[in-house]
């Protein structure tokens, strides 16, 4: 026993030596500016525990390295005999990435910022005002960031992570809204999750339409089987059970390398009024199709891309396509005015599109049935037939003008088969169809 005991002690130094002498070893890879940075930070022990966990610990990138700054820098801050900036930019994170920035930089995240000078951006402010801007679009979508003359960042523009943030180098972007900081995990920017963090919501519910999804589903059963911290993650070597937001938009596939530029295999523009393809649609449709064929047979693949033109064709032609031209036509006819949001018809289009909408093509694309149905097309047909044409004819009326809702109707209505029953009324073959089937299964009449 006493042996045993004298054993185990010597197990015990040997082990807290061990340790002490990789602590050290790691400390001398760090660069004798971080090691002053961690004799005061060690007050934040969130951050620093989270770093002590992270590939760049690992490689002696510390505090220094990602913070330095030259003094003439518009955010260079006199930090203790250090000239720092708060701000992590792409940019200085490009010195070790060059590929990723590059490609990020190319993306539509880095122009994400741009929405705030559009009619989101109006309609934010004005209807809702600075501080609502500042907590809820500018989040996502990144701010202006303004530097204080001590080098200091405006509090009105900052703490922002959003990702397409202008940041005070003149660079576009943050890589921690994926990566976040202080660990920069990439397991944690191929989890879902993090993606929701912006890709929710009555106007873009990627996130929802992906849990309802077969891929969403299955993720949430295997999410622990899929190897997510492998340098190289590749769908169909390193992982079989599921697919992520990371896998079909930036990810490898055995035929093609991972990418920061999210739109390199999006064909059509599902976010605009109107959809239409992207350019060089044909090679990014081709790379999407080769992330599917991972796991899917060629004609499961095949078929899916038809639904999903199909699809867009239907929103398209049916409704978008109407439902701006009868806007434009009311305007032309000035019936209403040519400004933004002071008609109701303005706001009854612009939720057509930009909610329901898009609701519908993103349910569409990526496997979500309630959302291309339920919260997609029939919430565009539901606003289309019991809004916006109930409203232009209202319009017209009060305006003095009945002639160009009747020009409406026998345009876009009368004028088209899968819209002649709004006048028309139901197929009455479909509906004797429909109420025999009802007596057959259910026993009941239906009126």
């Amino acid at each position: 026993m006493r042996r045993q005991l004298i054993l185990q002690g010597f197990l015990m130094v040997a082990l807290v030596l061990l340790t002490s002498g990789v602590a050290l070893a790691a400390l001398e890879r760090l660069s004798a500016e971080t090691q002053e940075c961690l004799k005061c930070h060690r007050d934040m022990p969130g951050i620093i525990s989270q770093w002590e966990d992270s590939a760049h610990w690992n490689a002696g990138v510390g505090c220094y390295e990602c913070h330095k700054a030259e003094k003439d820098d518009v955010d260079a801050m006199d930090h203790n005999g250090f000239s720092v900036a708060i701000i992590v930019s792409p940019r200085d994170c490009g010195q070790c990435h060059p590929k990723e920035t590059t490609e990020q930089e190319a993306s539509h995240h880095a122009q994400a910022g741009d929405i705030l000078n559009t009619k989101d951006g109006m309609l934010g402010q004005t209807i809702g005002g600075e501080p609502a801007v500042a907590v809820g679009c500018r989040q996502c979508h990144g701010s202006l960031v303004n530097v204080n003359a001590d080098g200091s960042l405006d509090t009105n523009t900052w703490p922002n992570t959003g990702i397409g943030r202008v940041n005070p180098d003149g660079s576009k972007g943050t890589c921690s809204a994926c990566h976040t900081r202080h660990r920069f995990s990439k397991a944690q920017a191929r989890k879902p999750e993090t993606c929701g963090k912006c890709h929710l919501g009555p106007d873009h519910p990627q996130k929802e339409v992906y849990e309802e999804s077969k891929h969403g589903i299955l993720y949430r059963a295997f999410e622990d089987e899929m190897n997510m911290d492998s340098p190289k993650w590749i769908a169909g070597e390193d992982y079989f059970d599921a697919a992520t937001c990371a896998t079909c938009h930036m990810s490898g596939t055995p035929n093609q390398p991972a990418t920061h530029d999210v739109g390199t295999r999006l064909a059509w523009n599902l976010r605009a009024p109107v959809s239409t393809r992207t350019a060089n649609w044909e090679k990014k449709l081709a790379d999407m199709q080769d992330v599917c064929s991972a796991c899917h047979s060629s004609s499961f693949v095949e078929g899916f891309y038809t639904q999903l033109d199909s699809f867009v064709a239907l929103y398209n032609d049916k409704f978008a396509i109407p439902a701006k031209e009868i806007r434009e036509l009311l305007m032309d006819k000035e019936v209403i005015s040519k400004g933004d949001f002071d008609d109701k018809i303005d706001w009854i289009y612009w939720e057509l599109w930009h909610h329901e909408g898009r609701r519908a093509r993103h349910g569409a694309a990526m496997s979500g049935p309630d959302y291309a149905w339920w919260h997609g097309i029939y919430d565009v047909a539901k606003n289309f037939y019991t809004g916006l044409l109930p409203e232009a004819k209202e319009a017209c009326e009060k305006a003095g003008k009945p002639e160009v809702y009747e020009e409406i109707i026998a345009k876009y209505i009368d004028g088209r088969k899968e819209h002649e029953w709004y006048t028309k009324g139901f197929d009455p073959n479909k509906v004797e169809e429909m109420k025999a089937y009802y007596r057959e299964r259910y026993n009941q009449e239906v009126k």
